[in-house]
């Protein structure tokens, strides 16, 4: 059984959400408040397995809330559940120790599905914001990547994107040609490629070339 407290200001809203995630048979919400504040004395008294919090709350905002609650009882999962827009909000308060986010535009299958992520130490979020997510991720990878090149590594990597063979770019740096291919050799274990146009795509993704 999974045990929900749910935290917003509008009695309608905490009102049939409950309705619906107690018609599940392992759901049961044990818990309906209407301000941050307070959470602290109910969570002291029950064991909450998953809050669903608005952050727009009277006394204390969800988000203050969260990381006061996140701090003493590390094990609750909170599902932020606000009309406030996820591209703004989502990150902030996955930062502040929530599991996941869900916008009031959201289906109410979505909150059920949310709740069982979050439950099994999955975080959740929209579609979209997960896409985005991964996308910055991958970007931030790549971006060590490229840190992890030295002076003369980006060089030999700018001229091979300009087209230099390996001769040419020995002249051109004043080094052996063997040198070139070991400098080419580190660039593809380093940046993660087998040839040479993945090398050059890189480069041109990272503003290399």
């Amino acid at each position: 059984m999974i045990h929900i407290l749910l935290v917003d200001n509008h009695p309608i809203v905490r009102k049939g959400l409950e309705l619906f995630l107690n018609s599940k048979p392992d759901l049961k919400v044990i818990g309906s408040l209407g301000s941050g504040i307070e959470i602290f004395e109910f969570v002291r008294r029950h064991k909450v397995d998953v809050i669903i919090s608005e952050i727009d709350l009277p006394e204390l905002n969800g988000i203050t809330a969260l990381r006061a609650i996140k701090k003493e009882y590390k094990s609750v999962n909170v599902l932020m559940f606000s009309h406030q827009p996820e591209e703004i909000y989502a990150i902030s308060t996955l930062k502040a120790g929530a599991s996941g986010y869900l916008n009031k535009t959201a289906d109410i299958e979505e909150i059920e599905k949310a709740v069982r992520k979050i439950h099994n130490g999955e975080t959740s979020l929209s579609e979209k914001m997960d896409k985005h997510l991964r996308y910055e991720d991958t970007r931030k990878s790549r971006s060590r990547m490229f840190k992890k090149l030295s002076t003369r590594e980006v060089e030999v990597l700018k001229l091979l994107s300009i087209g230099r063979k390996n001769k040419e770019i020995a002249e051109e740096l004043d080094i052996n040609e063997k040198t070139v291919s070991t400098y080419k050799a580190r660039l593809y274990k380093k940046l993660n490629v087998t040839n040479i146009v993945d090398l050059i795509h890189q480069a041109k993704h990272h503003n290399l070339a």
